[in-house]
């Protein structure tokens, strides 16, 4: 069982305009694979797990490109290449040699392409690299390109609405549905990453504890975190926690998001606080809630950043006088609207939001209600704080 990405339509879009490699970056199991298989029916397919393919792109382009002579493939697909450790300077040499031939190259990879740093040649110029995401709202109501950063609002049903949030966004459980599936989906995509992929990418040889500080970010999700007290309870230095939850980030396990400094004199400049890209898997319900929230927000960040529309960023509010808003996003390094989750309904504004509307001058400051039934009204036409259903506001993002 499949069903369509928005990935898809942006491959299509990018080819038509564009003569640079997309790399496709994110997380195992997202749905890289099929939305690059999917997009065009004319392709040669390298997966580097593959032992044939593998031993083909150790010789080079030119066997690479002997195989792709007898398909007349115009995409080219490059699977996982970022196992490579000389990856960078073969397809530096393939695009350079053969870009001529007006081949679509397409590079996937579920750990962020710098987590090698060998091959010192550049690749500047020669690739767009778009972050694929889990599914969400909008995701799901329309899997086209739209035109501008907000969309019209659209609901979408009770029913997806809350599989997405029980089963998460991965497009497996998510289309199953099926409790004693996704229990098993999970265990085994935990096994993955901590028997595989830290173990295969990293240097990191101290498994347990790495899973240890997993399972103690995954409990804590949304707070702020503490090197100095996880050091304590994982038994390893601080410097030790900070190289793994990087490690954990570059594997797209989670995400951390940092504080707002800008036009706040007395905010702390502390620790991130740390979110999954899995928010199914946090128990509390108002964690998972503002998790949830925050992963829709990283990928519209995202989403404007790869397709051009701007520098964005995503962080959290907080000062000395413990006065917080859960999230701030911004544009071209202003502050554009601000957020703040509430999982019970609760028909008092958080005052907080004028406080920090004020004091940062961002358009738009929302208390975002996750029970609330969907509105059909465009909430970016408020700009004062408002309280807005979740289904709404997340529906014009992307």
């Amino acid at each position: 069982m499949g069903m369509k990405r928005v990935y898809e339509s942006l491959l299509r879009d990018h080819f038509r305009h564009d003569r640079q490699m997309a790399f496709i970056a994110g997380p195992r199991q997202i749905g890289k694979t099929t939305s690059c298989l999917s997009f065009t029916k004319n392709y040669t397919y390298f997966n580097w797990d593959n032992e044939d393919d593998r031993m083909l792109i150790i010789e080079g382009p030119s066997s690479v490109v002997k195989r792709i002579g007898l398909t007349r493939s115009k995409t080219i697909i490059f699977d996982e290449l970022h196992k490579y450790s000389n990856w960078k300077n073969f397809i530096k040499g393939f695009f350079d040699t053969y870009s001529h031939e007006a081949f679509h190259i397409i590079i996937t990879g579920s750990a962020r392409f710098d987590i090698y740093r060998k091959g010192a040649d550049s690749l500047m110029g020669r690739y767009f690299i778009y972050r694929m995401h889990p599914l969400s709202v909008a995701e799901i109501n329309s899997t086209s390109i739209p035109s501008s950063e907000i969309q019209s609002p659209r609901n979408i049903s009770d029913h997806d609405y809350f599989s997405l949030l029980q089963y998460g966004g991965f497009p497996e459980p998510f289309l199953k549905r099926n409790r004693r599936f996704y229990n098993k989906w999970k265990r085994l995509r935990r096994q993955l990453l901590f028997q595989e992929d830290i173990r295969d990418l990293t240097n990191i040889h101290e498994i347990g504890q790495v899973e240890l500080l997993a399972e103690f970010l995954r409990q804590q999700a949304g707070q702020l975190s503490n090197y100095a007290s996880l050091a304590r309870k994982i038994r390893a230095s601080e410097n030790s926690i900070r190289r793994w939850i990087s490690a954990l980030e570059s594997l797209y396990y989670c995400f951390s998001i940092r504080p707002w400094t800008r036009n706040i004199s007395r905010s702390l400049l502390k620790e991130p606080k740390i979110y999954l890209w899995d928010w199914s898997t946090i128990s509390n319900p108002g964690a998972r809630n503002e998790n949830f929230v925050a992963g829709h927000l990283l990928k519209a960040v995202h989403w404007w950043q790869d397709t051009g529309f701007g520098e964005y960023g995503l962080y959290y509010i907080r000062t000395k006088d413990k006065r917080e808003v859960d999230f701030l996003v911004t544009k071209n390094d202003q502050a554009w609207f601000l957020i703040e989750v509430k999982t019970s309904p609760n028909k008092e504004l958080n005052k907080n939001l004028h406080y920090f509307q004020s004091l940062t001058g961002a358009k738009h400051a929302f208390q975002v209600s996750m029970d609330e039934n969907f509105i059909d009204a465009d909430c970016f036409e408020i700009e004062y704080p408002v309280r807005v259903p979740a289904r709404s506001l997340l529906s014009q993002l992307i």
